[in-house]
């Protein structure tokens, strides 16, 4: 997914927006409460602040996100890093629009939330094969069968178990 090809006068930040739930898996709420205070542009990593009693985490930030980040925060100097125009956070509400709105502009044959971000980031990561403990604390899970959920379903898990 690229900032690079946003639509409308958000596009950018729309699509920056789309970019960080996706790749941290985050819930929407935990979108829109991201400050800038917890991202570390030099060191190239974000402090992920869980909700619903989840753990917290600190995730590296690559290249394509760093470099959207950077180019956000030229343009909304507030301190929460997905802004109105007034610089307040923005609502979950105006989220779900905007991926609804995201879904409908993909033609894709069915409504799509938030939510599906954080599940297909968990499934990509349990598909490229990940350790299920590790994507646990990524996603910021407390009980690890709330990360099983994303391994039950990798075509790939039983690949390597024998190689005679």
């Amino acid at each position: 997914m690229k900032a690079a090809g946003a639509i409308g006068r958000h596009g950018h930040r729309d699509a920056t927006l789309l970019l960080i739930a996706y790749r941290h898996g985050l819930r929407v709420s935990e979108v829109t409460s991201l400050r800038w205070d917890q991202v570390d542009m030099k060191q190239g990593l974000m402090h992920v602040n869980r909700v619903k009693n989840g753990l917290p985490s600190t995730h590296p930030i690559r290249g394509p996100e760093l470099r959207a980040l950077r180019r956000l925060q030229k343009d909304y100097a507030g301190p929460y890093v997905f802004s109105t125009e007034r610089l307040g956070p923005m609502t979950t509400a105006t989220v779900r629009k905007l991926m609804a709105r995201a879904g409908e502009q993909a033609k894709l044959p069915f409504p799509v939330h938030p939510h599906m971000l954080r599940h297909a980031c968990g499934y990509k990561l349990a598909n490229e094969g990940h350790d299920t403990r590790a994507l646990q604390h990524y996603l910021g899970h407390k009980n690890i069968q709330h990360a099983v959920r994303y391994t039950e379903l990798a075509p790939d898990r039983f690949k390597n178990f024998w190689r005679d």
